[in-house]
């Protein structure tokens, strides 16, 4: 008898712990962890792409040929801690127009620097020794512009034109990341036709004057770092 009694609670036991484990299974597995779900999410993933391509030489002005029918604005802001500079982009030079605008919604200009000051001639910005922003012109893709010399736009006080890349470079295709104004009373006239004039400043010349004032090592890098904290587009 009492050995039915032990059977008895053996198989009681074994019941409840059985009913136990599939109550705890139930809970440790929700819809949210299951195999199913996560595969779906991963394929969620996968299927998210990059909204532009990684730029190239061979790709680069197809792509801003159809970027610029579609990013119509031609205005924006630099912002840095001497204050605000606005610039008025040329339609004309479509291509560096497009490149710019394009540059600024990818967010790349965000606390680059003006990183070559020459007082009385020009202050030049879009880069940096911060190791992030290479990361980002990685990221972005690497090429260069064609010149666009021949609108009719010269290298007047107050126009951002595009210095050509720091490679040597017979055909001065331009160096897309970076950007100079033309602080000169009267203009830097010998550089016509070297470098794409693509817009002129329309407010903040006294910040370009400001930001040319500033001394310099003698590589014409500031001794003090001169941010561009943001570019944005206005209307």
């Amino acid at each position: 008898m009492r050995i039915l009694m032990v059977i008895g609670v053996f198989f009681m036991l074994l019941n409840c712990e059985d009913k136990q484990s599939r109550q705890k299974n139930n809970y440790s597995t929700p819809d949210s962890l299951t195999t199913e779900h996560l595969q779906v999410k991963k394929d969620t993933s996968q299927k998210k792409q990059r909204e532009h391509p990684k730029l190239t030489d061979k790709n680069a002005m197809d792509f801003f040929l159809e970027y610029e029918k579609e990013y119509k604005e031609n205005k924006v802001r630099i912002t840095t801690d001497f204050g605000t500079i606005d610039i008025q982009l040329f339609d004309e030079t479509m291509f560096h127009r497009a490149n710019f605008i394009f540059l600024i919604k990818q967010g790349y200009f965000d606390n680059t620097q003006f990183y070559r000051i020459v007082n009385n001639f020009v202050i030049q910005g879009g880069n940096s020794d911060d190791i992030a922003i290479a990361d980002r012109r990685t990221k972005i893709g690497k090429y260069l512009l064609p010149p666009d010399t021949k609108r009719g736009f010269l290298h007047d006080r107050g126009v951002i034109s595009m210095p050509s890349s720091e490679i040597e470079n017979a055909y001065k295709l331009a160096s897309p990341y970076e950007f100079f104004i033309v602080q000169k009373q009267g203009g830097a006239h010998h550089l016509d036709g070297e470098y794409t004039v693509f817009g002129k400043v329309i407010h903040g010349m006294d910040v370009v004057d400001t930001i040319a004032a500033q001394k310099t090592d003698d590589g014409e890098w500031p001794l003090t770092n001169v941010y561009i904290r943001k570019i944005e587009i206005i209307n």
